[in-house]
């Protein structure tokens, strides 16, 4: 029986199952087990399904990429039936669904033995994991005392720690990217509609909301987007083909590319010092590849994209509580302060709001295009404007939902880049490549233009290769 499971990644856990040099119930005893000694420090696995995963196993998994490799599905949608969740809620608990997802269909077909959930927040909101239905805040494997990041943050510390090599997530502002940042791992966001919705949704969040997974490897990531890419059936629109995949992406370097250096936010705001100079860093490292390098920042109106990605993520918010309210009274015990104060929030805007701000997130997708048409094929930049922040600095108790998100010291000013590109639908990337003084990860942000997936996520394979991040382990994993 393997003992740590992020000794490798998912492709050779793989490998080994191939050989037969451990099998699905090894590898599943093993993630059982570090379940049992590392999750109660970090309070990341949740909803533990053992019985469908030996189900899943007896019953002969797929040939898929990842068969006999444990899987953790994130505690927000990815609707299965096997899998309840509580959407990391109180008023959501023990949901059950009468079928199952598109997206865990084809992550289900990849061969993975999926055994439980990882913790998110209440309504997926928010850059830390502390939802009161799971007990208490999920911890940073790095450091105990800081955050993993959210909204994927249980995913991120069940990798980080080393109970699975690879977890389900998804981002709707940068819920893959902050947990990647925060822990030291590998999180990529395609372009707007790369993977499906449905059935249970056309669309999250406008369009903005896609899934996703954290990762220790750029391989795995390439491998398990091919494995889920496309449409499903009577999605809404589509993203642009690939022109072969991600898995062949990254098999060669691409071509010599024109990178935009911001090591501020976009609106020219400084950042952390540390964080700053693991930005120029990664500049010259990007430079000694023999690509362009030269600063840069876009153009467009960051500060009323963010205004109208509140007002649409907090009508969303509203909309989903009081559907699951069926007709009970909205109170402290069922929904926490952050998800009541965006009901409050919703209840104020005029009812012409919700569409004038998709109208304004599709102006800015078009200003962020105009900038990458006539400049850089990358904008490279930090992921966060500072280190994992500290338990409890962004909790949901508490009813100021607007000043949460766009207020003084709000989540806007810790993460300033992840949903710019959510709003513009471009494919974005965390890489693991920095660490502050303290021993805490620090990730760094690329984006390229819309539908350029390939070439993104071939430049982060070539980044890696240059860079390689694997031995970089947390201290519990």
């Amino acid at each position: 029986m393997i003992g740590d499971l992020g000794a490798e990644d998912a492709t050779a856990l793989a490998a080994m199952v191939a050989s037969g040099e451990v099998s699905p119930t090894g590898l599943l005893d093993a993630a059982l087990a570090a379940v049992e000694a590392r999750n109660p420090a970090i309070n990341a696995v949740v909803m533990l399904q053992e019985d469908a995963a030996r189900r899943a196993i007896a019953a002969g998994l797929p040939r898929g990429p990842y068969r006999g490799v444990p899987f953790l599905l994130k505690d927000l949608g990815c609707e299965a039936v096997d899998f309840p969740g509580h959407n990391g809620s109180r008023l959501l608990m023990n949901t059950t669904y009468a079928r199952d997802s598109a997206i865990w269909e084809r992550m289900r077909a990849t061969g993975v033995v999926n055994f439980g959930r990882t913790t998110s927040p209440e309504g997926g909101v928010g850059t830390v994991t502390e939802a009161a239905v799971y007990g208490g805040p999920t911890r940073n494997p790095w450091n105990l005392d800081h955050t993993s990041g959210g909204s994927s943050g249980g995913a991120g510390a069940a990798v980080a720690a080393g109970i699975v090599a690879f977890a389900h997530g998804s981002d709707g502002g940068g819920s893959v990217r902050i947990p990647a940042s925060s822990c030291g791992l590998f999180g990529f966001k395609s372009t707007r509609a790369r993977l499906p919705d449905g059935p249970y949704a056309g669309e999250g969040w406008a369009g903005m909301a896609i899934d996703g997974f954290l990762t220790r490897s750029v391989r795995d990531t390439a491998i398990m987007l091919d494995a889920c890419a496309g449409p499903d059936l009577g999605a809404p629109y589509v993203a642009p083909p690939l022109a072969r995949s991600h898995a062949d992406a990254i098999s060669r370097p691409p071509r010599r590319l024109r990178v935009a250096l911001c090591d501020t936010t976009f609106t020219g705001a400084a950042i952390d010092l540390e964080v700053a100079q693991a930005v120029r860093d990664t500049a010259k490292l990007l430079e000694s590849l023999g690509h362009h390098v030269e600063p840069g920042r876009p153009t467009a109106d960051v500060e009323m994209m963010m205004r109208a990605w509140t007002d649409i993520v907090g009508v969303g918010t509203a909309l989903s509580i009081q559907k699951s309210l069926n007709g009970r009274a909205l109170t402290p015990d069922l929904v926490e302060g952050i998800g009541r104060s965006a009901c409050a929030y919703a209840a104020t805007l005029p009812p012409t709001r919700y569409l004038e701000a998709v109208g304004e997130i599709h102006a800015f997708g078009r200003q962020m295009a105009g900038y990458f048409a006539g400049g850089p094929d990358i904008l490279l930049s930090a992921t966060l404007a500072e280190p994992p922040a500290r338990v409890g600095r962004y909790h949901h108790d508490r009813d100021d939902y607007v000043n949460y998100r766009i207020g003084p010291g709000g989540i806007f000013s810790y993460s300033p880049f992840c949903a710019v590109f959510n709003a513009s639908g471009q494919p974005a990337a965390s890489l693991p490549l920095g660490q502050s003084g303290s021993g805490l990860p620090i990730g760094i942000h690329l984006a390229a233009a819309y539908g350029c997936d390939e070439e993104l996520i071939a430049l982060c394979a070539e980044i890696e290769s240059a860079a390689p991040w694997k031995t970089r382990r947390a201290p519990m994993a």
